[in-house]
């Protein structure tokens, strides 16, 4: 039977059927459990994995042995990485480059120890999220803040700010976020060209947190990795994962690209007898991710560029409240700072909304919403902060 006139055929995503998480012991639900609260803060999303992950998981499982599978002999994940930044990144990298590791922070925290000495300077952009702030300190160095500022309505580096601190003999170790985590900008060609210019010219060496960089909602913005820069390559770590693009957080696996033998070395040794391997479910969900779930992600990115766009509307609808628009990431920073409240994040809190707070990232008056769920959830949401 035809349609009839001006009616449209609404198709639902894959994206707006979201499992119920409140039963599954989720670190984000359980923050607001028995409360009426939605929570929308640790950045993972409320998506089910695409099916050829869950597909690869239960295969392993059917096989029925989970002994010791070690990383760099896992020729699969290895080949599937190597795939993966050349395919999405013009990246061509051996994969003995390839250092796996349990988690972006914990590879990050090994950076510090394996190449500063206690009481050296680490360069740090702010804001940032909570565990990037505190590795420094964890690891007996310095934080030194780099500020990021607003111009022509994008989140961007200060780049005078970094060539000041970084000219301080002490600062040994610059950690970058990039996509920045939670403004959302991706670094232009001229601004990570800056911060090579400067990591060389001072000796710097530069470990860089990509874990969003598969995550480009901004067409036309590409992603540039740190160690494909050809004045970084033999001064760089650069940190990726499946996990926030695919949700397989829970999974601890991500892995960390050091072209230079000494710097890899370096890292290695850092880790040993404290970071454990990578686990074998992480490392097939990671195959699986990087050579059958192409077309999933493309969904997943036009997903959430509706979400982005649906969020910013609404938000800068609210007095009080502004964001700009994020490049990247499925996160949306709120300056909060005209609502003229005391704690932003009670204020969210009462209104059944469960952010992060800026507090934690070392802005008090933003905080930060996680948009990667269905559209019902987001608009739910954003009706509670409107009201």
């Amino acid at each position: 039977m035809p349609l009839p006139p001006n009616k449209k055929v609404v198709t639902l995503s894959q994206f707006d059927n979201t499992p119920d998480r409140r039963d599954f012991w989720s670190f984000k639900w359980q923050k607001y459990a028995g409360q009426d609260v939605i929570p929308c803060w640790v950045a993972d999303t409320e998506f089910r994995c695409a099916p050829p992950i869950l597909e690869a998981i239960q295969k392993q499982t059917e096989y029925g042995n989970l002994g010791y599978s070690l990383p760099a002999q896992h020729e699969p994940a290895n080949q599937a990485v190597v795939r993966w930044l050349k395919d999405k990144h013009d990246w061509a990298i051996e994969a003995d480059w390839i250092v796996w590791t349990p988690g972006v922070v914990p590879a990050f925290n090994v950076a510090i120890k394996a190449y500063c000495e206690p009481g050296d300077k680490v360069l740090i952009q702010t804001p940032n999220y909570p565990p990037l702030l505190a590795a420094p300190g964890l690891n007996n160095t310095q934080r030194i803040d780099i500020p990021t500022k607003l111009a022509s309505g994008r989140w961007t580096i200060d780049l005078t700010a970094l060539e000041q601190q970084a000219a301080d003999p002490l600062c040994k170790l610059m950690i970058l976020c990039n996509p920045m985590n939670p403004v959302g900008s991706v670094m232009t060609v001229e601004e990570i060209d800056a911060i090579a210019d400067i990591c060389l010219r001072h000796g710097v060496a530069l470990c860089s947190d990509e874990i969003h960089c598969d995550l480009i909602l901004e067409e036309g913005v590409k992603h540039i990795p740190a160690g494909r820069v050809e004045q970084l390559a033999n001064r760089s770590v650069t940190l990726m994962a499946a996990s926030k693009t695919f949700n397989v957080a829970g999974l601890g696996t991500s892995f960390a690209i050091i072209p230079d033998a000494s710097l890899r070395r370096k890292f290695t040794q850092s880790a040993a007898g404290i970071v454990p391997w990578a686990n074998v479910m992480g490392l097939v969900a990671t195959e699986a991710a990087f050579t059958r779930c192409d077309d999933w992600l493309a969904e997943q990115i036009t997903y959430l560029r509706g979400n982005r766009d649906y969020l910013v509307e609404r938000i800068n609808a609210i007095e009080g409240l502004e964001v700009v628009s994020s490049e990247a990431t499925f996160l949306a920073w709120i300056d909060a700072t005209g609502l003229g409240v005391e704690d932003v994040l009670k204020w969210c809190e009462s209104k059944g909304v469960g952010p992060s707070p800026g507090r934690d990232f070392g802005a008090p008056g933003f905080f930060r919403i996680n948009f990667g769920c269905s559209r019902a959830m987001l608009k739910d949401i954003l009706d509670r902060l409107s009201h």
